[in-house]
């Protein structure tokens, strides 16, 4: 949560989740984590039957970044650094409480933002993702900002699928759970060995 962010790092962390799994990985990632995965994958697909890539459809170039930098910054310019903001998008996107205190509970690391949105940079998803030859699924929610490139991403698959799950933001997987779940659940044993019901 305190460590400042790079990609190396977020890729060699991946690399290392997937060597100490005790068998066969089916990996999922979420926005930045998506970003993530795809870039590992590219680089090391051992061990791994699939791809689940949510909240990561748009190119982070250098014009998106520089916006979503901005917003980091201006939010950063907050007394308590965006926490406050934070917690309360939570609770607008997520309607059980004890679910939404659950999430604030884990944590937001503020204070990596401006690094992660740097580093992310270093990554081009249409070349990560048409050197991937195993089964990825896409998965965004209708609502969500940041899916303008999410055919172009598809196209550039070998073996991708592409779902809109309505109503939910960017979010996704905590807007609309059970739909994410069931989603994910389908993945997992369309990619790989048959896992019980």
């Amino acid at each position: 949560m305190h460590e400042r962010f790079t990609l190396a790092e977020g890729v060699a962390t991946i690399d290392r989740a997937v060597s100490d799994a005790a068998g066969p990985v089916f990996l999922v990632g979420f926005s930045l984590g998506g970003y993530l995965a795809a870039r590992w994958a590219a680089e090391r697909p051992r061990d791994v039957t699939g791809l689940l890539l949510a909240s990561c459809g748009t190119q982070p170039t250098r014009l998106v970044l520089g916006a979503w930098q901005f917003g980091a910054a201006a939010i950063h310019l907050l007394p308590d650094r965006g926490l406050a903001l934070n917690n309360a998008l939570v609770r607008a996107v997520i309607r059980d409480p004890l679910f939404a205190d659950d999430v604030i509970a884990g944590g937001v690391a503020l204070e990596v933002m401006q690094d992660a949105l740097r580093e992310l940079r270093g990554i081009r998803m249409e070349s990560a993702l048409s050197s991937i030859d195993l089964p990825v699924w896409f998965v965004n929610g209708t609502l969500d900002h940041i899916r303008l490139q999410e055919r172009r991403f598809l196209a550039a698959t070998k073996r991708g699928t592409l779902v809109r799950i309505p109503r939910a933001t960017h979010m996704v997987s905590l807007a609309q759970p059970a739909a994410f779940t069931d989603l994910l659940v389908d993945a997992v044993r369309s990619s790989g060995p048959a896992i019980p019901r």
